[in-house]
């Protein structure tokens, strides 16, 4: 399995056309590096699509996802954010995740 310390958001929506070495300049762009060990998550503008490049600290790995319905509650503006693994796990399933409470509770939407 890839270990993965840290899950960091682009903010910024991606041409989902963009590949590992797009992506991997998109990290150094907007987290200044890519650390071993962490995973950068990003998302097309509709938010339908979502594109996670992990560095495991000897290559790079890119895996996509795609909604079927819905969308991927995404942050809005420029940056990066960082996630806990419960934020990340309402995220990829497609809910508020800004929204989780204590305990990975969601009490509002």
């Amino acid at each position: 399995m890839i270990r993965i310390e840290a899950l960091w958001l682009s903010a910024a929506p991606l041409d989902m056309r963009a590949g590992m070495d797009t992506l991997l300049a998109q990290v150094v762009r907007v987290f200044g590096e890519a650390q071993p060990h962490h995973a950068y998550l990003f998302s097309n503008r509709r938010g339908t699509r979502l594109k996670v490049l992990v560095h495991d600290g000897f290559g790079v790995w890119l895996a996509c996802r795609r909604l079927n319905q819905g969308r991927f509650h995404w942050t809005e503006g420029q940056g990066g954010v960082a996630l806990t693994r419960a934020q990340f796990d309402a995220l990829v399933l497609g809910l508020p995740w800004q929204r989780l409470g204590d305990g990975g509770v969601i009490r509002t939407l």
